[in-house]
């Protein structure tokens, strides 16, 4: 019988929570309220990170750009590294890094790349902020949409949406400046000579970013971003979220006087925690997609429990084994985060171990195959390579080639200074020449060195084999 009525009331309370919760279509514009507090101000601050997209361009390194990816000529330049597509092993470790990194912080504190990082949410937030300082406050922007168009509306709304635009138009100059040298696009784009490609960039970004971060706004994290889809599967009992104190707050009553009704919870169901939330959602009905993990509930409701005396915490960031009373496990008594750890970390050394041995020069050494070797008049024994350098830095190199590895060898083809085009492969045939009698094996390893003329530090090695006749 008890089992019974505990099912019901399960039941109960799932459709209770279905009868709530909604997602908003876009059929309304959401209006969230402004309120100071911890979480507002560290929303700002990791906001500012992406300051460096737009100053980054102009940092110079040298005679270039301190960071340019170059792609007419396939060089990516960060600060005095060079990195050409035959690097691109590092660009995939790269890219794993960031993934797994997201992974990681989803799994341990939810979404908050979303609510704190997301360029989406970030001009967003700088939108709505700039339509808050010429529209006025939630209620004074709801009055003025469906108030009759008149000449106060119309310069309001010509203003909010030119600054709009002016900001998209910036952020697309801005990613354009990181595929060219900063002061030369600018002066293309002043005088109108810039290249087709570098306006059709400036024209997607300016329309999409005014499109999503003016108008869809919440819509394009319900309904355009993958990660919202996926982010579900990566949270345990144990990932921190925003999260309501149900058994504290429930069953909510209404401020009477200055006092709690006797035998009611903490929640005086005041609607702070959904007049901020950004995506319009009511923490106090569970997790839901909507919620990226702004934590600006968090701040709204603190401000609550300071004016009515009561202590904060009532929605803070907890885990559901917290708030249900089970044991919470360490974080490294977590399998799924480990397995994250694990990969994060050996892609983090493949990263670092590439960055300590990505030279300026490379040298890949291909024997002839046809045929192995030339046995000449006097008895010696010669192979022939091609000789392939890279030369990754700003300019050309004089190169010296050393090859090592058997006594007595000649090296025709490679003698002297060799030039090493910058930024490109440059070949040159070797021929190697070895008496028969110091050949003591069928294939022996020889060593070709090649290093750059006044720059010791410039060097590289390739092993490759000196084939003879079977002995």
């Amino acid at each position: 019988m008890n089992d019974q009525v505990d099912k019901q009331a399960h039941a109960d309370e799932l459709y209770a929570e279905a009868h709530h919760w909604h997602v908003n279509t876009g059929k309304e514009t959401i209006h969230a309220k402004r309120m100071p507090g911890r979480f507002r101000n560290l929303k700002w601050a990791t906001a500012a990170v992406w300051l460096v997209f737009f100053i980054g361009p102009y940092l110079r390194w040298g005679e270039r750009q301190a960071v340019l990816f170059d792609i007419p000529g396939r060089q990516f330049h960060i600060f005095g590294i060079t990195i050409l597509p035959q690097d691109v092993w590092m660009l995939s470790l790269v890219l794993l890094f960031f993934a797994i990194l997201l992974a990681v912080v989803t799994s341990i504190a939810g979404r908050v790349f979303c609510g704190y990082f997301c360029f989406q949410t970030v001009w967003t937030d700088v939108f709505t902020w700039i339509e808050e300082k010429l529209e006025g406050a939630p209620q004074k922007r709801r009055k003025l949409d469906e108030a009759p168009w008149d000449f106060t509306k119309i310069r309001i709304k010509v203003v909010k949406h030119a600054i709009w635009i002016l900001i998209g138009m910036l952020t697309g100059i801005s990613f354009t400046l990181w595929f060219g040298d900063a002061f030369e696009m600018w002066k293309g784009f002043l005088t109108l000579s810039a290249n087709p490609v570098a306006w059709g960039a400036v024209a997607v970004f300016t329309f999409f970013t005014y499109l999503f971060a003016g108008h869809m706004r919440e819509q394009v994290c319900f309904w355009l971003c993958p990660y919202a889809r996926i982010q579900g599967v990566m949270y345990d009992k144990e990932t921190i979220l925003p999260a309501y104190d149900f058994k504290r707050g429930e069953p909510r009553g209404k401020l009477k006087k200055g006092q709690i009704e006797e035998g009611k919870g903490d929640c005086i169901d005041c609607g702070q925690c959904v007049a901020v939330c950004p995506t319009g959602i009511d923490i106090r009905h569970g997790q839901q997609e909507g919620c990226i993990t702004c934590a600006l509930c968090i701040d709204a409701c603190d401000a609550v429990m300071d004016k009515i005396g009561r202590p904060h915490g009532l929605i803070r960031y907890a885990s559901m084994d917290e708030l249900e009373g089970r044991p919470t496990l360490k974080l490294f008594q977590r399998p799924r985060v480990l397995v994250y750890l694990t990969i994060l970390t050996v892609a983090l050394s493949g990263i670092i171990y590439g960055l300590f041995n990505l030279s300026g020069l490379e040298v890949k050494v291909l024997h002839e195959r046809q045929p192995l070797f030339v046995m000449q008049s006097d008895g010696s024994i010669q192979n022939k390579y091609s000789v392939k350098i890279l030369n990754k830095t700003p300019q050309d190199q004089k190169v010296r080639l050393v090859v090592d590895g058997l006594p007595g060898l000649v090296v025709s083809g490679g003698e002297g200074s060799l030039i090493a085009n910058k930024g490109r492969i440059t070949s040159y045939t070797v021929f190697v020449r070895v008496p028969r009698e110091n050949l003591k094996a069928e294939s022996t390893p020889l060593i070709f060195r090649v290093q750059a003329e006044g720059d010791e530090s410039l060097t590289s090695d390739y092993t490759s084999m000196f084939i003879g006749p079977r002995r």
